[in-house]
């Protein structure tokens, strides 16, 4: 039986080369000169830290376009709360990485709801989608495309 699985990934390399290019450009530009700004990374949590508030926020639209660039939705960021300590003032960015227990189920719902002659099954941090004829699945990813989610999805494992 034809199948494929939902996921939601963000590709660590990819997230990596976004790191550096901001990194790159916060060093070229002239509004940085002699302004302490750090941005690191480890595995999908990006730490950013500047003197200012406006260089935060700045960076933080860095980190989007770069993250554009590299081909990674930034639906898939979550900014947390931002926190002055000493001089300097710090935010984390979350990258969201696999589907949460509620977005899953309100897939599997969605997809229940057309009535559609496939299945649907959560199976850790994915959904399996399973039918009889490639067409009906492909009906569910144009389904899924439309819908405005919380969240990017990927279309993997593809099986005839």
């Amino acid at each position: 039986m034809p199948s494929f699985d939902i996921v939601s990934e963000v590709d660590k390399h990819n997230l990596t080369n976004a790191v550096d290019q901001v990194r790159r450009t916060v060093g070229n530009r002239f509004d940085f000169k002699g302004v302490e700004a750090t941005i690191d990374h480890t595995d999908f949590l990006v730490n950013i830290a500047s003197e200012g508030d406006m260089q935060v926020d700045q960076m933080v639209d860095m980190l989007r376009a770069a993250l554009i660039k590299n081909g990674i939705d930034p639906l898939a960021m979550e900014l947390g709360e931002k926190a002055q300590s000493g001089k300097l003032v710090k935010v984390d960015v979350t990258l969201k990485n696999g589907l949460e227990k509620d977005l899953a189920k309100k897939i599997v719902k969605l997809i229940k709801e057309e009535k559609m002659k496939v299945q649907a099954s959560i199976q850790g941090d994915q959904v399996r989608v399973t039918g009889k004829k490639r067409d009906d699945l492909q009906a569910v990813i144009a389904l899924m495309k439309d819908k405005e989610l919380e969240q990017p999805l990927q279309f993997n494992n593809f099986r005839d």
